[in-house]
């Protein structure tokens, strides 16, 4: 059975991950900064899943390179060499660009972004020198257009695109594989959270959330990986907005800026 690493395996989508994959029976590390939740999310896999591989934990956060480099060894002493990366940590803080402070952009940007970059640097050498294995970037529909109040978090999600593009050409004469995710907004605790501080921009532009069940996101995920997909995205209407995006992104931010001017209009009529 293969060694996976998911980085961000708390909770959300990489727990629901891991949960498909220790009820099939891989060996399964999870990484993520608080070791409280890591503790309830092996205990709740191993009691789902008493005869399965014992689920390792490593408490780390993924902004620290050299803390990260030592939490990977600690995993590949534990359940041998990492056959596939899942790097699912990240963080939201919505927020205008001018509202938000310095540091809730940065640290959009060193979670999201730089943290999944230190996640592959721990791994990536391991592989080339095996011949084999698999990243897997969890990047977010938010990766496709533009959201306002949610600027670091597309600056973030954009580059994981460019990361996983670039690296996917490097990779594969090497014998190892890159995947990214573009999930919609998805059931987990993270996104309860964050829907509760969307700003009034950002409902003007999504509309009313409509979240993905957490369990069919991680499916599709799963079943993805196993077809060796290079890109994973959710639904047509995603679909389209990949293939079309030149298209479809104007027309949006258009209909956006009608709803604004009728907006500020009847907020000026009061």
């Amino acid at each position: 059975m293969a060694h996976i690493m998911i980085t961000g395996g708390s909770s959300g989508i990489g727990l629901q991950i891991a949960r498909l994959l220790v009820q099939r029976g891989e060996r399964v590390s999870l990484l993520a900064r608080d070791p409280a939740k890591l503790e309830a999310a092996k205990h709740a896999l191993q009691s789902q899943y008493p005869d399965s591989r014992p689920v390792h934990i490593q408490a780390v956060d993924v902004t620290d390179g050299a803390a990260l480099h030592a939490a990977v060894m600690d995993c590949v002493a534990s359940q041998g060499a990492i056959d596939t990366l899942i790097a699912s940590a990240g963080m939201i803080v919505p927020g205008s660009f001018l509202d938000q402070t310095a540091g809730d952009f940065n640290s959009q940007i060193d979670t999201n972004l730089i943290g999944v970059a230190n996640a592959i640097r721990a791994v990536y050498p391991s592989m080339i020198a095996a011949g084999r294995g698999t990243i897997t970037i969890i990047s977010s529909g938010a990766a496709l257009l533009g959201i306002p109040g949610y600027t670091a978090y597309c600056a973030s999600k954009y580059g994981l695109r460019g990361l996983a593009t670039a690296l996917r050409l490097e990779a594969k004469p090497k014998g190892v594989s890159v995947c990214i995710c573009f999930p919609p907004d998805t059931d987990t605790p993270q996104f309860r959270q964050e829907i509760a501080q969307r700003g009034p921009e950002t409902k003007r532009f999504l509309g009313p959330p409509k979240p993905w069940p957490v369990e069919t996101v991680a499916k599709h995920i799963v079943k993805g990986m196993d077809a060796g997909k290079g890109e994973i995205f959710f639904g047509f209407d995603m679909m389209m907005l990949d293939k079309l995006g030149p298209i479809i992104r104007p027309i949006l931010e258009k209909a956006y800026e009608r709803r604004n001017k009728k907006h500020i209009g009847a907020q000026e009529g009061r």
